[in-house]
């Protein structure tokens, strides 16, 4: 399996029903994609569970590589060009997944990112990974992810509704081992599946 996310920024003053009519005209196209187990369509909008930019950053996982190429290279992330412009694809090798029969109702999504501190040994850091994370309770999927080029880590948590504690920010400022990690809230606007 492959991770891929692209994060958009945009404009603060950006009207960000722009994005939700974009997904809705045309999430469907990704459902059933050659070799795509998921992709969610994720929005942050500024000032809103501590959202400090307005963001539109797709998430996928493909379970081979073909599929992606032929998303990126066979025409359909032109779109994403037009409209955007060029974009940073960021690629994350999974450590964990788990996804829920009921994943497509996912509304909203946590992602926790850092980085993987130099160490003499990595032996058993993944397990360390997971152990020193929130714990994601009531969760419909959950994908964690390095990147060993960048030496980061990114866990997504997905959610039907955000958990209550969530909702207020005072969870976004979480600490991981001897430093923070960034805690990022999506709202989640179409899931599409394999």
């Amino acid at each position: 399996m492959i991770a891929m996310q692209y994060s958009i920024s945009l404009p603060t003053d950006y009207n960000m029903e722009i994005i939700r009519e974009r997904v809705q005209d045309n999430g469907h196209k990704t459902d059933g994609f050659q070799d795509l187990a998921l992709k969610a369509y994720l929005i942050s909008e500024k000032g809103k569970l501590g959202s400090t930019a307005n963001s539109y950053a797709p998430f996928y996982l493909w379970n081979g590589y073909e599929g992606m190429n032929q998303f990126l290279f066979g025409g359909p992330y032109d779109a994403i060009l037009d409209s955007f412009g060029w974009q940073q694809v960021n690629i994350g090798v999974p450590l964990s997944v788990r996804i829920d029969e009921n994943f497509a109702s996912s509304g909203w999504v946590m992602e926790h990112a850092g980085h993987i501190p130099y160490a003499a040994s990595l032996r058993g850091f993944g397990e360390a990974l997971s152990a020193q994370l929130p714990d994601v309770g009531e969760a419909l999927g959950e994908v964690l992810v390095y990147n060993p080029d960048k030496w980061g880590f990114s866990r997504f948590a997905f959610y039907k509704e955000l958990p209550g504690e969530w909702v207020g920010g005072e969870q976004r400022d979480l600490r991981l081992g001897k430093g923070l990690h960034a805690c990022n809230v999506y709202e989640v606007l179409h899931v599409s599946q394999a």
